[in-house]
């Protein structure tokens, strides 16, 4: 029985259908891995400032991964996951006091897949700051931000 595989012949389209299938299922496994490019993280950042200048905490979150975190350091503020920056954000009632977000430069490295953002956002206060965020699979997965509270505008 050996000796009759051996020489078993094997069309030449079945060769490129198991070809094509391998390489198929190879896709498949990688292609679970999305990769954002600038224009989507220009995008994403803003639909996050979107989502806080509404007041719709849902709208902004959704660009967190479900394992995200979000942090002001040292110790400033801390969320983990997205359903805890989801209620940092605003949650179901949202706030009494709208928010203002405004970013002013950005820059996104695609191979790394590391953005910046430098902004001033207002709500009981102002504040001027820069921002780094991580991405993984077309999500943010840290959000590092660093600012300062200010009276004066961007321009000042």
């Amino acid at each position: 029985m050996a000796e009759r595989l051996g020489q078993l012949k094997i069309p030449k389209e079945m060769k490129l259908i198991i070809a094509f299938a391998a390489i198929f299922l190879m896709e498949c496994s990688l292609g679970n891995v999305k990769i954002i490019n600038e224009k989507e993280f220009t995008e994403i950042l803003s639909n996050v400032a979107k989502g806080w200048n509404e007041g719709n905490a849902a709208f902004a979150s959704q660009y967190f991964d479900d394992n995200a975190v979000y942090e002001e350091p040292p110790g400033n503020q801390l969320y983990k996951g997205r359903k805890e920056i989801f209620e940092f954000f605003g949650g179901e009632d949202g706030f009494d006091i709208p928010m203002k977000m405004e970013w002013h430069n950005i820059a996104f490295n695609e191979e790394k897949q590391i953005g910046f953002g430098e902004y001033t956002f207002a709500m009981k206060s102002q504040y001027h700051g820069i921002v780094v965020m991580k991405f993984q699979n077309g999500k943010i997965v840290k959000w590092r931000e660093y600012q300062y509270k200010s009276k004066e505008s961007w321009d000042d």
